[in-house]
């Protein structure tokens, strides 16, 4: 399930053109989720684009969004589904806060995606 919630989210960012894809594996790192899944968009129009496809897609699949946090803003959103945290940065803030670098102990999981083109 979990699975089938991050496949999800990852296609939603993908459509929208999310920039720089990173999925972390929180599994045994962090109580707050299994996956978190960070990415950017060029303008706070973009990002809130992506987090509303997110949001969007998650609820159709049938799952629920817990909480949507920064979304007035669009420099840093966070949606959160519970086992799957979707962190969509402006690009100008995603360097500051570099979660990647904080949670450098989880490690990566790559995911591919279909191309209907």
């Amino acid at each position: 399930m979990t699975q089938t919630l991050l496949d999800t989210v990852f296609k939603a960012v993908d459509d929208k053109r999310a920039e720089d894809i990173v999925v972390l594996n929180m599994e045994g790192i962090s109580l707050l989720s299994d996956y978190f899944l960070i990415c950017e968009g060029g303008s706070e129009r973009q990002v809130q684009a992506i987090a509303r496809e997110v949001k969007e897609q998650a609820e159709k699949a049938g799952y629920t969004v817990k909480r949507l946090e920064g979304f007035d803003t669009g420099r840093w959103v966070l949606v959160d589904m519970g086992d799957v945290v979707a962190h969509i940065f402006h690009k100008d803030e995603r360097g500051y806060y570099n979660l990647e670098r904080l949670w450098g102990d989880a490690p990566q999981k790559f995911i591919a995606v279909e191309s209907n083109d």
